[in-house]
């Protein structure tokens, strides 16, 4: 008998724990019959065809979490969280919000090539981060995703032309591509099941990012740029984009500061234990429960109980060549074919891409084309108000924080769960676009876009939590980068369809429109709803 067995049927914390009413309790072995571990675990996961052993286990890690609750360690997470959250809005609105004035200053005609470096910027963060914390773990990315950001975004000021900032641009997006996959990824990992709708509230961080990104700017670029190109917007005359960068950068710095030097991240339970290390599963989950003020009862016997599930046992190599064997193949595509291991979880993963895709076009597009549609139907703006402008960003702005609210409360209810909610705001950001081309005035434009930024917000809201929670643990960074590699693919078309395609058409807001609601149909097929269910 090995040393595991002995374990199995000697440890009184695995007689205490939950699992242990349903082992078999007269003297026979425990592993002789895995179909009671199966019957004894709790079936209300978010998704099917995983390996049975890795089911078992997360399982028992999620009744684990459930037992220690939400306490002072997951509130505490919330927070910094939330700091990664809001850089993936903040930024992008930075990227926006300079086009002008560095147009002006180093009068250039298509400033959307600071777009398209932003765009590549962020897919290979979102491929390199959303891959390798997978691989190299969780915690490495979730510290250093912010510090890249603040570094780069600060270092964009000391830019002498426009290529400078694009490269600048593209590496501080290399940062915040990769601060959705990991953070959504460690912060679900640790939520007992029964407040997973906070991953929906957590966009309020978005939220208010974006409505201090427009406070920001109201007062340094609408004081210190030029505002209209000419010959004479010297650098001197336009630092006020440089101020801007400069305090954004500081501002994602101070957040880098605090996760790494302030706050102790402990590495998701359910990532050792899908690397094998249920010892350290363990270790961490009773560190927690110990931040939280209360005990946990897990042990490692009751992990090691449902190997018994294994068909077949495999010695493990411990030569160095048995060691690299095993390095190398944590490099290999074994994540990616786990996402599309059945039929199933295929049809899965590949809708909830082409969701994330039609989205990252759908947009840019509509950022990208819709001034230019409107002035074809005749309608008049206060474009040279930068009182109007930053007055009506900051009002859009605020309502995303009763959109994120509202998306972490509907997800909860019977009626519409995950998939309901997602489906209806994704369709009616489709219909609210359709509806803002018909504004003839400044004032009607931003009541049509009040509308849509209120339902968009609800939608990423859900989408942000929805998306990891159908992905086992294991295999949750790559999926997360799969959905977001799609999302940044397509984002990318944008502004080289704005580069070099017929502005003064109004087909491309009309298929934003499109894509929105063909995006929200796909939603009502997926195959899997998670509410009330604990993530594998």
């Amino acid at each position: 008998m090995s040393q595991g067995e002995k374990d199995i049927q000697s440890s009184d914390a695995s007689k205490k724990g939950w699992l242990a009413p349903a082992l078999n309790r007269e003297e026979t072995d425990r592993t002789q019959d895995p179909n009671v571990l199966v019957s004894a675990v709790d079936d209300q996961a978010a998704i099917d065809g995983v390996e049975p052993v890795y089911a078992a286990k997360a399982k028992i890690l999620n009744r684990a979490i459930q037992d220690i609750g939400m306490g002072k360690y997951q509130w505490q997470l919330f927070i910094v969280i939330g700091f990664g959250w809001a850089q993936d809005n903040m930024w992008p609105i930075v990227t926006s919000l300079i086009l002008a004035p560095l147009a002006n200053e180093f009068r250039v005609a298509r400033p959307p090539l600071l777009t398209l470096a932003q765009n590549f910027g962020l897919l290979a963060g979102a491929m390199f981060w959303g891959f390798g914390c997978d691989i190299f773990g969780r915690r490495w990315g979730f510290n250093l995703t912010l510090g890249v950001t603040g570094l780069f975004g600060m270092l964009a000021a000391s830019s002498p032309n426009l290529a400078a900032a694009g490269c600048f641009a593209a590496l501080w997006s290399f940062g915040v591509g990769g601060n959705l996959p990991v953070d959504s990824a460690i912060f679900l990992e640790f939520l007992p099941g029964t407040h997973q709708y906070l991953l929906t509230i957590l966009s309020i961080f978005w939220a208010f990012a974006q409505l201090l990104a427009s406070l920001v700017a109201w007062g340094l670029l609408g004081n210190y740029t030029c505002q209209q190109s000419n010959a004479n917007c010297t650098r001197s005359e336009n630092m006020g984009w440089r101020y801007f960068v400069i305090t954004m950068g500081g501002i994602s710095l101070l957040g880098f500061a605090i996760r790494f030097g302030v706050f102790t991240l402990y590495e998701s339970p359910k990532y050792w234990m899908g690397k094998g290390r249920d010892d350290e599963a363990v270790r961490i989950v009773h560190e927690v429960a110990r931040r939280n003020g209360t005990i946990s009862t897990l042990s490692v016997a009751e992990l090691k109980a449902c190997e018994a599930l294994a068909p077949t046992t495999s010695a493990i190599d411990h030569s160095a060549r048995g060691a690299l064997k095993r390095k190398l193949r944590q490099v290999n595509f074994s994540h990616v074919r786990s996402l599309f291991a059945t039929s199933r979880l295929s049809f899965s993963t590949g809708a909830i891409m082409v969701v994330w895709a039609f989205i990252g076009l759908a947009f840019p597009l509509y950022n990208a084309f819709v001034p230019y549609t409107l002035a074809t139907k005749g309608a008049k703006f206060d474009d040279g108000s930068t009182y109007i402008t930053y007055r009506n960003a900051c009002i859009i702005a605020v309502l995303g924080v009763p959109g994120a609210i509202l998306g972490g409360a509907l997800v909860e209810t019977k009626l519409l769960g995950r998939k309901g909610t997602l489906c209806a705001s994704t369709i009616l950001t489709g219909v609210f676009i359709y509806g803002s081309t018909t504004a003839k005035t400044s004032n009607a434009l931003l009541a049509w876009d009040c509308v849509y930024q209120f339902f968009s917000n609800v939608m990423y809201a859900v989408l942000y939590a929805y998306t990891p929670e159908i992905f086992p643990t294991k295999d949750r960074g790559t999926g997360n980068a799969l959905t977001a590699t799609a999302n940044r693919v397509f984002g990318i078309m944008a502004p080289i369809i704005a580069m070099y395609g017929n502005l003064e058409t109004s087909a491309p807001v009309y298929t934003s429109g499109g894509l929105f609601i063909a995006a929200g149909l796909l939603v009502l097929i997926l195959p899997y709803e998670s509410r009330g269910k604990a993530s594998l």
